[in-house]
């Protein structure tokens, strides 16, 4: 059908499943039925080696998060896992913008794992007070090392897939147009006749340093103090060491169940939920134009005040700080100076970089010189009335 959210195709000896479930291609109930009748389908015919592709602008970006808190429909994420895990067919996987949370699970899953040259990959559970729960803690490990492994999860944060590729996340890099460059990759391995390859029969290697471990829970203890997902990921990766992979994904799972019903995780989800609605205000209607910004004013060089000049001149937009005596000025115009040098010593913006900002930032006592501003920001240092 051609608005199925999974389609299955025969070309000659590959077969095909392309996923379609815009915008991110989620791991929907819809996707997770149409990849185990896919499965059916390829079981008895006559491919000799499953590709598994998304449409749109990117891979599986991760689980449909709004089924949380509801009754769990089959088939879950595991059991489809395990199916692409376990099928008696090579089943290889294109990636391509970003591969995240229950989609990278499931990539890890399949034999071959290939990608487009800009795709992100990441498991970022634990930003929601999460971790993740499709087996993630048990297979990454497997592929690239517990210590990789471990930075990737209980950060959260995605890699580039050229250090995807160095690690052993994926097996190749495509070049050009994703479908056309994933076929022809599998064709080549239909043509080398490569057998299956289950991710969870590997072997995790033991950490180059001995108290690698230790160090990282007393160090994660210190950075995350009172958050339960963050412990549980360690114990879970250095588990995967010396358990089999069923041993591990029970206690993946139980942790996992134990962390979504957490009062933690549920305050992160609300807050992941609300800055997203904050983008889609109710009350303005769609075909409403936008006005464009190109010189913005901030009253107040507070703490406040400084930060949000901060945001506009990064955005590229003018801004002029406004302030009621000039130290009150000096002092607001110094700390922001102060801030993006903490930020060149880190490593996150060059000194070139800064340099523009600054040059977007001005200051001025005057109120007449807000004339031409097309947006003006009031952040006034607020002076608490005292209670009777």
């Amino acid at each position: 059908m051609k608005d199925a959210a999974v389609r299955y195709e025969l070309q000659d000896s590959l077969g095909i499943i392309r996923i379609d479930n815009p915008p991110v291609n989620a791991l929907s109930r819809a996707v997770r039925e149409g990849i185990m009748q896919a499965l059916e389908r390829a079981r008895n015919d006559d491919s000799r080696l499953l590709l598994l592709v998304c449409v749109g602008r990117t891979f599986i970006a991760g689980a449909d998060i709004t089924e949380f808190g509801q009754p769990p429909q089959p088939p879950s994420l595991p059991e489809v896992i395990a199916a692409l895990e376990n099928f008696p067919k090579p089943v290889a996987v294109a990636m391509h913008g970003t591969a995240m949370g229950g989609g990278l699970e499931l990539a890890m899953a399949c034999h071959y794992r290939a990608a487009l040259t800009h795709t992100r990959l990441g498991l970022p559970e634990v930003k929601l007070g999460l971790l993740p729960g499709a087996g993630g803690t048990q297979r990454l490990p497997r592929l690239v090392g517990p210590e990789l492994a471990l930075e990737m999860i209980s950060v959260g944060a995605p890699i580039a897939v050229q250090e995807a590729l160095q690690a052993g996340l994926v097996d190749q890099v495509l070049e050009s147009e994703l479908e056309n460059a994933a076929t022809t990759w599998a064709r080549e391995m239909v043509a080398r006749n490569m057998p299956t390859r289950p991710t969870g029969a590997m072997p995790v290697a033991e950490p180059k340093q001995a108290d690698f471990f230790q160090r990282h829970e007393q160090e994660i203890a210190r950075k995350t103090r009172g958050q339960i997902a963050p412990a549980h990921i360690a114990k879970l990766v250095q588990l995967a060491i010396t358990a089999p992979l069923e041993e591990g994904q029970q206690r993946e799972r139980e942790r996992f169940l134990e962390c979504r019903d957490s009062p933690q995780s549920a305050a992160l989800r609300h807050v992941f939920f609300a800055e997203r609605a904050t983008g889609k205000l109710p009350d303005i209607p769609a075909d409403t134009p936008l006005r464009s910004i190109r010189r913005a004013a901030v009253i107040g060089a507070g703490t406040m005040g400084g930060g949000i000049a901060m945001c506009f001149a990064s955005a590229g937009i003018a801004v002029t700080l406004v302030e009621t005596t000039q130290d009150y000025l000096d002092k607001g115009l110094e700390k922001i100076r102060q801030n993006y040098a903490s930020s060149v010593k880190r490593g996150r913006l060059t000194a070139e970089a800064v340099a523009g900002r600054l040059d977007n930032i001005t200051g001025t006592l005057d109120y007449a010189d807000l004339a031409d501003v097309d947006l003006v920001i009031e952040a006034v240092f607020g002076i608490l009335p005292e209670l009777p």
